[in-house]
């Protein structure tokens, strides 16, 4: 069968000064209809790369030094721009990570497919619209006439990437590229969006190429797979055959990373209460002008829950189940409508003006996304130094903890004068929980810390949040969509829908015997749990 795309001796040069020559080097595969090859590796192997390749979406630092990328015997590499913009929607159509930066916030999400016939010249007006309407209704978009009048903000994380996959499929191309589709959704939408494109895959007969960093996707949608380390490939072959069998260390070293859905032994913790929060209830009301209806979010209803002393309590559920309201709640960075948050003996709810700000030195947070969370203006010697100076710690006494701080989560003493940017992921994340950690606190609330993260770097960070729980006696909320990572490190989990706790247990026991029907369609929705169990 003659495949729908071939690359060949791909080669994309890095600009000079960059850390290697190349970002990608002499990289090949070809895919043949209907089937998906995923493209495997950690960030910057090189897997987005070749995907920006494939759509002539390259940054303009980076271009194309050698091979060539087939599509029906035509070299996308050697078209010019128009040739790009006929190919690109109408022969390859993309799915990107996150939808909200994708999508046109100012347009409709209507108007939005309606755009990819009028871009490329294809069907009349109504044609179009009648279109859309039969595409939203084909990716599951509920009450699709409602949602397509719809801004991206108004829907849903889930609700917009089917509606990214409602504009990559609109002009039918014979590939389809999807850069980390799931990355950022939880584990029930996530299911439901490798189903989604597993089915229009196979009823469209087209051929995909599938980025990702996690292997339960992998083992949950791929057909065959490449890995990728630095630009290369290191490992390809039928996916059955790779997961079971992988024979390259670096291969293993990834599945090994891949966070286990069997939680490690741990002795129950019975100390002291850090947070005991009871009667927790937030609503939040939006809409109510221009004619637009009232709209009422439960946000909390009537939480509680005690952290002991030592102890890693996870919050877990789907989007918009309240974990994150509620861990602004306890920061009190919300305020609750009814409920008291105690901190030891003082009650946070109590609270405000100096006495909150001294309080909350001794509860902390590390965010999900430690880029959009740090200054980019500020070196990271004094993001990390800024907390202890606003609670009257001397500069010089401020700056010497923060040059500590940067040892304790394993990085070096030269990053005090670099700035942000000039860091991966996963240490932006390490001066994110260094920072958290600077004004001295007993608690850390974690929201979605590793979620944005590769295995292996998540590893990493989940061993160093551990060993720091351990060492410095901190308490931890954690908060996440990922079942598997909650395994690794919780203690306890309480699990959230609608803004309720429906069942918390220790971890092991949750595991072994989930109660509540939720929690039991949370655990058979990980992706490759069959092959992880088996």
């Amino acid at each position: 069968m003659r495949p729908v795309v071939s690359v060949r001796g791909l080669r994309l040069a890095l600009p000079p000064g960059a850390d290697r020559a190349h970002a990608v080097e002499d990289v090949s595969f070809a895919i043949a209809p209907g089937e998906i090859l995923c493209l495997v590796g950690e960030s910057g192997s090189g897997k987005s790369m070749c995907a920006h390749a494939l759509m002539g979406l390259l940054p303009r630092a980076v271009r194309p030094a050698g091979g060539e990328i087939l599509l029906a015997g035509t070299d996308l590499l050697a078209q010019d721009e128009a040739g790009w913009r006929a190919t690109r929607g109408a022969r390859i159509g993309m799915i990107f990570q996150e939808p909200m930066t994708a999508l046109n916030p100012l347009m409709r999400v209507g108007d939005q497919i309606v755009e990819m016939f009028e871009a490329h010249g294809r069907l009349k007006a109504a044609e179009r619209r009648a279109r859309a309407l039969d595409l939203a209704a084909e990716v599951g978009l509920p009450d699709p006439a409602r949602l397509l009048r719809a801004y991206p903000h108004q829907l849903s994380g889930g609700q917009r990437q089917r509606a990214m996959i409602a504009m990559a499929l609109a002009l039918e191309p014979a590939l389809l590229v999807a850069d980390e589709p799931t990355t950022a959704l939880d584990v029930t939408t996530q299911a439901q969006i490798l189903r989604l494109i597993r089915d229009l895959q196979r009823r469209h007969g087209m051929a995909v190429l599938f980025i990702t960093h996690d292997f339960g996707v992998v083992a949950e949608i791929a057909d065959r797979v490449l890995v990728l380390r630095r630009g290369r490939v290191v490992e390809a072959g039928p996916a059955a055959a790779l997961l079971a069998r992988p024979q390259e260390p670096y291969t293993r070293a990834l599945l090994a990373a891949v966070p286990s859905l069997e939680p490690p032994p741990r002795p129950p913790v019975s100390g002291a209460t850090a947070v005991e929060v009871a009667g927790l209830t937030k609503t939040y009301v939006t809409g109510g002008g221009w004619g637009r209806p009232v709209r009422r979010v439960e946000a909390a209803r009537d939480v509680g829950f005690a952290l002991h002393r030592g102890e890693t309590l996870g919050l877990v559920g789907e989007s918009g189940s309240g974990k994150s309201s509620v861990a602004r709640l306890v920061l009190r960075l919300a305020e609750p409508d009814s409920g008291t948050v105690r901190l030891g003996d003082t009650d946070l709810t109590g609270l405000s003006g100096e006495a909150l700000r001294r309080a909350r030195r001794r509860i902390q947070m590390v965010f999900q996304d430690p880029f959009a969370s740090l200054n980019p203006r500020r070196s990271v010697g004094r993001i990390i130094a800024d907390g202890p100076r606003a609670h009257g710690v001397p500069e010089a006494d401020a700056m010497a903890r923060a040059r500590d701080l940067l040892g304790l989560v394993g990085l070096d003493a030269s990053a005090f004068d670099r700035y942000p940017h000039e860091f991966s992921g996963g240490q932006r994340q390490r001066v994110g929980i260094a920072r958290a950690l600077a004004v001295e606190p007993e608690v850390l609330v974690a929201d979605e810390a590793v979620s944005a993260l590769d295995v292996s770097v998540q590893a990493q960070v989940l061993a160093l949040l551990e060993d720091l729980k351990t060492r410095l006696g901190l308490s931890m909320l954690f908060i996440t969509h990922d079942l598997r990572v909650a395994a690794q490190i919780c203690d306890r989990i309480a699990v959230m829908r609608r803004g309720e706790i429906v069942e918390i247990k220790p971890t092991a026991a949750l595991f072994a015997a989930p109660e509540h029907p939720y929690t039991r369609a949370l655990l058979d929705a990980v992706p490759g749990r069959t092959r992880a169990a088996a």
